[in-house]
């Protein structure tokens, strides 16, 4: 069963949404303002957020900028009255999966939520005697030991492990691992970021990222 975290204000609007997921056998948490929304996804697991952008209390916008602090993975769909092509630029540029313009057909909805979960829960996981990754859970354990990831590091680990074997360009590793935020990420950046990735979960028995010259990496255990 899927977790919905659905922020909205229209009480009526949001009842018939719960109610209709609800009945497609989702779980949905419901909010009506932002602060009331960062409390409960601080302290629940979602697996979507469905996101209004005009809150009682705070915009949208920011409030998608607060949640990819905490969870910078977290697919969102924006769904709001305004169709204003600046705004909807704005909510993709902040990393929304999706924007949907209200009036909606709920039946739509449904189907472009099911796109975005299939697409972002993807099982990513690797197991060897050294390391453990476990994307859907955004667990690292090197040595026995938990391992904290930044949000570039968890891409570049999750993008690596999704494509073992292959050989990543660097201009295809940094347009995907492109900042939510659009902070720019360039082949220095990329650098330092490899470099600290294998700081973390390699030593002297246990290489992983191999150096393809001229081309880009690829992961290879031990290889």
């Amino acid at each position: 069963m899927y977790n919905i975290l659905l922020i909205e204000d229209d009480t009526a609007l949001n009842k018939a949404i719960s109610v209709y997921f609800k009945k497609e056998k989702f779980h949905v948490l419901s909010c009506f303002s932002g602060q009331e929304a960062l409390d409960t996804f601080s302290q629940n697991n979602s697996d979507l957020i469905i996101l209004d952008i005009n809150l009682p209390d705070l915009s949208g916008f920011d409030l998608i900028e607060q949640i990819k602090i905490i969870n910078s993975n977290i697919p969102i769909l924006i769904l709001s009255a305004c169709d204003l092509d600046s705004a909807i630029l704005h909510g993709f540029n902040l990393g929304a999966e999706d924007y949907v313009t209200k009036p909606f057909n709920i039946e739509i909805l449904h189907k472009k939520i099911n796109v975005i979960l299939k697409r972002n829960t993807k099982n990513i996981f690797y197991k060897d005697d050294h390391l453990f990754f476990d994307k859907n859970t955004s667990k690292l354990v090197i040595n026995n030991e938990e391992t904290k990831l930044t949000p570039l590091e968890f891409k570049l680990l999750s993008l690596f492990l999704e494509n073992q074997n292959q050989i990543l360009l660097k201009e295809t590793i940094i347009e995907k691992i492109w900042d939510s935020n659009e902070n720019y990420v360039d082949e220095h950046t990329l650098l330092v970021n490899i470099s600290r990735l294998r700081n973390k979960i390699e030593d002297d028995k246990h290489h992983y990222i191999k150096t393809v010259y001229g081309l880009g990496y690829r992961w290879c255990h031990d290889e």
